[in-house]
């Protein structure tokens, strides 16, 4: 059974609980094609207003999916590196990469980050190997 979409999933780190979903938008050309593919990755703490959106958005060398060769939650670059959005560890990662780079949860606005700032520093953070 396929998980919902917009059903936020539980990660506790250090005893605070963070909720967090991942979604996908585009636009629609017509005839099954897309353009401008963007997942967005958010994170809250429980119980707080604020709230972190982690975009990446499609370009030159980065890779999101867009229903037919990239999986669901699949963000890449053209060199071979991959993260999987889906999984708590990669979550966690890009959570504590966030919190280093300045995020405040208990701020009650949203903030917005790009994904792809975040991306090699999370890849290391869960041992992806770099590519050649």
């Amino acid at each position: 059974m396929a998980r919902s979409e917009k059903k936020a999933r539980r990660l506790v780190v250090d005893g605070e609980t963070f909720l967090w979903y991942l979604s996908h938008s585009h636009h629609a050309l017509g005839n099954g094609q897309y353009e401008d593919c963007c997942e967005t990755l958010v994170i809250r703490r429980f119980k707080a207003r604020g709230r972190l959106r982690v975009v990446f958005r499609q370009g030159p060398g980065r890779l999101v999916p867009d229903g037919y060769l990239m999986p669901s939650g699949a963000v890449a670059t053209t060199e071979g590196d991959l993260l999987n959005l889906h999984e708590p560890g990669t979550v966690r990662a890009m959570l504590d990469e966030a919190l280093a780079q300045g995020w405040l949860p208990a701020n009650a606005s949203v903030q917005e980050m790009d994904g792809w700032l975040l991306f090699e520093a999370v890849a290391t953070r869960r041992g992806a190997a770099p590519a050649d």
